[in-house]
C-alpha cells in the first residue's frame, strides 16, 4: 500500500514539539529502525531499542522529547511525547486515506424490511440483509455480506466489515467496529441433562455493546440466557475470543485472542486477558485486574491483582513457583544421596 506524507503533515499530525534535521522529499513507508530506508519512517517506541535510532537509516524517526541523540544527514528527528502514540495517529490518517468512508446508501442486491430504519447517510454493502424493525444509525458502514436480524439497534458511525452478523435484538452503540466473522447474539451454551436426554434452555436474552467497543475476526458474543450479556465502553476484543451468555466485560478492559470466557462471569473496568486466557463460569473479576496468557482461572479475583498459571495463583507467588520447579532435579538429587547416606549409617555391621 503506497502514501505520501510530508514533513509537514507528519509534524501537524503528531504534534510534534520540536522538528530537528531537514528534508524535502516525503516519506512514503513506515518500517523498524533496523529495516527502515531513508524514505521510510520509524520510531522509539521503547527505550530498549535507543541504541538502534543512531545507525538507523529512516528518513524520519519518531522520538521521546527528552530523547539525547541528534540526528543523522538527510534525516529528521520529530521530538513527539510518545512515539508509539504520535505513529498511531499517523496510522489513522493513513487508514482514513487507505479505506475512506464509502458513499451513502443501499446497494440493490441488499434485502432490507419495510419496518427498517436506516439513515440516509449509512452505506449498506453488497447482499446485505436487515430485518424487521431495526434501526441503523447515521454514517454506519455495513461491507458486503453483514446480516442484522429484527429488532436490532445499531449506532451512529459503527463500521462493520463483510460477513458480520448481529442477531435479532441486540444493540450496538456508536463508533464500534467489528472485523470480518464476527457473531453478535448467538445462542449461549445452555443444556439441562433430564434423564437420559440433554434439553435445550432456550437464551431468550440480547447483546448489549457500548460506545466504542471494537471486536476482532471471527470471535462470538453469545446472548443472554435472560437479561443481557454486556461490553463496556471502549473495550477492545481480539480475534477468535468466545464470550459466553450473560457475561459483563466493564470498559476500557483489552482481551486477547482465544480468550474464553464461560457464562455469567463478569468483569470490572480497565481488566486486560492475556493470549488463550480461561475464565471459568460465574467468577467476578476486579477493576484492572490482569490474566497472563494461557491462565487458567477458577476464583474470583480482587481488583488490580494480576494471576498467572493454570489454576491461576497471583504472578508474584507463580513466578517464585516456576524458579523452585526448576531446582527440583537437584534437590531429588540431595535427597536420593541423604537417603543413601542414611541407609549406610543405620546398616548394622557385616
Amino acid at each position: 500500500m503506497s502514501f505520501t506524507l510530508t514533513l509537514t503533515e507528519l509534524a501537524k499530525i503528531t504534534a510534534a514539539s520540536a522538528i530537528e534535521g531537514s528534508r524535502t522529499a516525503p516519506i512514503k513507508a513506515i518500517a523498524s529502525l533496523a529495516d527502515a530506508g531513508s524514505d521510510d519512517l520509524s520510531f522509539l517506541g521503547n527505550p530498549k531499542y535507543s541504541t538502534a535510532v543512531a545507525t538507523s537509516k529512516a528518513g524520519v524517526i519518531l522520538v521521546p522529547a527528552d530523547y539525547a541523540g541528534k540526528p543523522n544527514a538527510e534525516q529528521v528527528y520529530l521530538r513527539v511525547e510518545k512515539p508509539s502514540y504520535a505513529l498511531a495517529l499517523i496510522c489513522s490518517a493513513l487508514e482514513a486515506q487507505l479505506w475512506p468512508q464509502p458513499a451513502s446508501g443501499i446497494h440493490a442486491s441488499a434485502v432490507i424490511a419495510k419496518t427498517a430504519k436506516i439513515d440516509s447517510t449509512a452505506t449498506i454493502g453488497p447482499l446485505c440483509v436487515v430485518g424487521e424493525n431495526s434501526t441503523i444509525g447515521a454514517g454506519v458502514v455495513l461491507e458486503a455480506q453483514c446480516f442484522i436480524g429484527a429488532n436490532v439497534s445499531i449506532g451512529p458511525r459503527s463500521w462493520f466489515k463483510s460477513g458480520v452478523t448481529i442477531a435479532d435484538y441486540c444493540i450496538v452503540g456508536a463508533r464500534c467496529r467489528f472485523q470480518s466473522g464476527v457473531v453478535i447474539g448467538s445462542d449461549g451454551f445452555g443444556y439441562e441433562p433430564v434423564g437420559q436426554e440433554i434439553h435445550r434452555i432456550p437464551q431468550i436474552g440480547n447483546v448489549v455493546l457500548e460506545d466504542d467497543v471494537e471486536v476482532g475476526a471471527n470471535t462470538t458474543i453469545d446472548r443472554a440466557r435472560f437479561s443481557q450479556t454486556t461490553i463496556g465502553r471502549g473495550t477492545k476484543i481480539d480475534n477468535l475470543v468466545q464470550i459466553a451468555h450473560n457475561v459483563r466485560i466493564g470498559k476500557q478492559c483489552l482481551i486477547a485472542a482465544q480468550v474464553g470466557i464461560a457464562g455469567s462471569s463478569t468483569l470490572g473496568d480497565y481488566c486486560v486477558l492475556g493470549g488463550q486466557a480461561g475464565v471459568a463460569g460465574h467468577l467476578t473479576l476486579g477493576d484492572r485486574v490482569q490474566l497472563g496468557a494461557q491462565t487458567g482461572l477458577f476464583q474470583d479475583v480482587a481488583t488490580n491483582e494480576f494471576y498467572n498459571g493454570t489454576p491461576a495463583i497471583p504472578i508474584g507467588l507463580e513466578r517464585r513457583l516456576v524458579v523452585l520447579s526448576r531446582k527440583l532435579p537437584d534437590l531429588f538429587k540431595k535427597v536420593d544421596s541423604l537417603a543413601a547416606s542414611l541407609d549406610s549409617v543405620r546398616r548394622p555391621n557385616s
